[in-house]
């Protein structure tokens, strides 16, 4: 019950504050604009194809969703401590870990509806709008979408929560947040470049694809591009993922083991953490 109140409160400030709302037309507009617009580069307007679309929308959505799953939860903990709130909630029978699994629980409903909302609109639309269009594809390659969309955005929200607890100030928690979405969505994948360059095949060929699990938008980018066509080209660093053992089932669990290892340092910062 504790943990569902804490989740209560954070689906109230969420939806006070307009958080969905905005999320979910700021992914319904941006859908419906690569679903009809992604091809106007090459002098055509109009639905393409299902899988341009949705390779269109995971590039799209590994630079949004981290950034406002960041935004959304980083003051989730230096927030209540700066306000004075965190203290007391700690005052009731109340654990640090109930604490973290109720804003965990409701900014997650939040993330999940928006993302569920806003691409869903645009399948809908596609369904709706587009003649002859595979229904059974787009059903399937949206539902994928939507469900490793939702789960990447969970990972950086736990990772939201690791910065906010170990940070002593609000404006640190932002600082960091912006950090951490510039490594994993533009430096991670430039930095393995590099090192492919730059290591002149000293590096084992068999370990470099497993390079591309450190960074949970890789993963989902693997998911939904190989997923829809597993011979799909690939290019950058993306082609070592042709390379890469694993299935949708292990790319899936990798994801899930992202959650999961940032839940825990989440709750293990929020336990050191001086109040």
């Amino acid at each position: 019950m504790n943990i569902w109140h804490i989740a209560r409160k954070e689906i109230s400030d969420g939806l006070r504050n307009r958080w969905l709302l905005a999320i979910s037309l700021l992914f319904a507009i941006l859908a419906a604009g690569i679903a009809w617009f992604g091809s106007a580069t090459a002098g055509q307007v109009g639905f393409s194809s299902i899988a341009a679309t949705i390779a269109s929308l995971a590039s799209l959505a590994t630079f949004l969703v981290p950034l406002i799953a960041l935004l959304l939860a980083y003051d989730s903990i230096v927030g209540e401590d700066e306000g004075g709130t965190l203290l007391l909630l700690l005052t009731y029978p109340l654990g640090r870990g109930q604490l973290l699994l109720g804003k965990f629980a409701g900014h997650g409903v939040i993330l999940a509806l928006a993302t569920l909302l806003g691409f869903g609109s645009a399948a809908l639309a596609i369904g709706l709008l587009v003649p002859d269009v595979d229904l059974q594809v787009l059903l399937v390659s949206f539902v994928r979408f939507i469900l490793s969309a939702t789960l990447l955005g969970w990972v950086f929200l736990a990772m939201a929560y690791v910065l906010s607890a170990l940070a002593r100030e609000k404006s640190t928690a932002a600082g960091l947040a912006l950090g951490v979405w510039f490594v994993f969505v533009l430096v991670f994948d430039l930095a393995l470049l590099a090192l492919l360059v730059f290591s002149q095949g000293k590096l084992s060929p068999a370990l470099l694809p497993y390079l591309l699990l450190f960074n949970p938008t890789d993963i989902f980018r693997q998911l939904n591009i190989m997923g829809l066509d597993e011979n799909a080209s690939l290019e950058g660093v993306m082609s070592l993922a042709s390379e890469l053992p694993l299935g949708n089932a292990g790319l899936w669990l990798s994801l899930m083991i992202w959650l999961g290892v940032m839940l825990a340092a989440a709750h293990f910062s929020l336990k050191a953490r001086k109040i």
